[in-house]
C-alpha cells in the first residue's frame, strides 16, 4: 500500500504490534499448575477442568464470565471456576497476569475445611475483585506455592489456599434450574466420548428435539454451542492424555482432532500456548 494513501485507521493498525509471551511454571505440588502472562491477544470462549485464580498486574482486560460481562484491572483478582465458559480482551494495549489452577479436589478439600464438613464442595462467587488485601494473600499464595520446595513452603502454601479460599468461597452452590432431561443426556455422549464422531442431528435425536430446538436449549444451558462444548471436552482430553504421557500426534488422533496441527490451534486458542509446551512442562524439561 502506498503509505500516502493510508487513511489514519490504516495507520493505528500498522501500529498495534501482536505481543504474547506465556510462561509455565514449574510446580512441584501435584494437581496446581501455575502461569504467567503478558498479551494483547483476545481468547475466545472456553472452559478449564480447574478452579483458577488469578491477579492482574497490569493493564486490563474485559470478559465474559459466569456472572455476565465483567472488568478487571491491575490489582484485581480473578477467578475461574470448573466448567465456566469464558473469554478475554485486552481493554487498552497488553495486559499481565498470574493465575494458579488447581484440581477440583483440592480447593473442595478447602471448602470442606472451611465449612467444618458441611459442604463438599462450592464455587468462586466473584470473577473479579477489587479488594486489595485480596491481591495480597494471592502474592503470598502464589510465592509459596512457586517456592515449595521444602515443608516449611508447603505449609505456607496449604495455609494461604485456605485463607484464599475463605474470601472467595460461596457455599453451597445455589441450585441451577435443571434443563430438559434430553439435552442433559446430550451432553453426556459428548463427556462420555469426545474423541468420537457425532452430528447435530444425532445429539438432537438423543434429546428427543428438533435440530434448532436443541441447539438453543444446550446453548442456554452450557454457554456455548454443542460444537463448541465438544472441543473443549476434546482439549480436556487432550490434557489428560499429555499428562498421562500420549505423544501429541497420539493425543491428537485419540482426541478426534483431524491432526496435530489442528489440536495446537485448538489449544492455543483457549489456552495461550502450545501442547507442546504442557508437555515439557508436565515431564519437568
Amino acid at each position: 500500500m502506498n503509505s500516502s494513501k493510508m487513511t489514519n485507521c490504516d495507520r493505528k493498525n500498522a501500529d498495534i504490534v501482536r505481543q504474547h509471551t506465556i510462561q509455565l511454571l514449574p510446580i512441584t505440588i501435584a494437581g496446581i499448575e501455575a502461569v504467567n502472562a503478558n498479551s494483547n491477544i483476545s481468547f475466545g470462549r472456553h472452559t478449564h477442568e480447574q478452579f483458577g485464580i488469578g491477579l492482574m498486574d497490569s493493564g486490563g482486560q474485559k470478559s465474559l464470565s459466569g456472572r455476565g460481562h465483567v472488568e478487571a484491572k491491575a490489582g484485581d483478582i480473578i477467578t475461574v471456576n470448573p466448567g465456566e465458559v469464558h473469554d478475554g480482551t485486552p481493554l487498552e494495549g497488553p495486559r499481565a497476569w498470574r493465575m494458579l489452577y488447581f484440581d477440583t479436589e483440592i480447593i473442595n478439600r478447602c471448602f470442606s475445611d472451611i465449612s467444618d464438613g458441611k459442604f463438599a464442595s462450592g464455587e468462586f462467587a466473584l470473577p473479579v475483585s477489587t479488594n486489595a488485601c485480596m491481591a495480597g494473600i494471592f502474592n503470598q499464595l502464589y510465592e509459596a506455592i512457586n517456592s515449595s520446595n521444602g515443608d516449611a513452603e508447603r505449609l505456607a502454601a496449604d495455609e494461604a489456599m485456605l485463607v484464599m479460599t475463605k474470601a472467595l468461597a460461596h457455599m453451597p452452590r445455589p441450585q441451577m434450574k435443571m434443563p430438559f432431561k434430553g439435552v442433559l443426556l446430550a451432553r453426556e455422549r459428548i463427556d462420555d466420548a469426545p474423541g468420537s464422531d457425532t452430528s447435530l442431528s444425532e445429539l438432537a435425536a438423543i434429546a428427543g428435539l428438533g435440530q434448532f430446538a436443541f441447539l438453543r436449549a444446550f446453548a442456554r444451558y452450557s454457554g456455548m454451542t454443542p460444537h463448541a462444548y465438544l472441543l473443549q471436552r476434546r482439549l480436556s482430553l487432550v490434557r489428560k492424555l499429555i499428562r498421562g504421557g500420549t505423544n501429541l500426534v497420539d493425543a491428537a488422533i485419540a482426541s478426534g482432532f483431524s491432526d496435530q496441527s489442528h489440536m495446537t490451534r485448538m489449544f492455543v486458542r483457549s489456552y495461550g500456548y502450545t501442547p507442546g509446551l504442557y508437555a515439557k512442562q508436565i515431564s519437568g524439561i
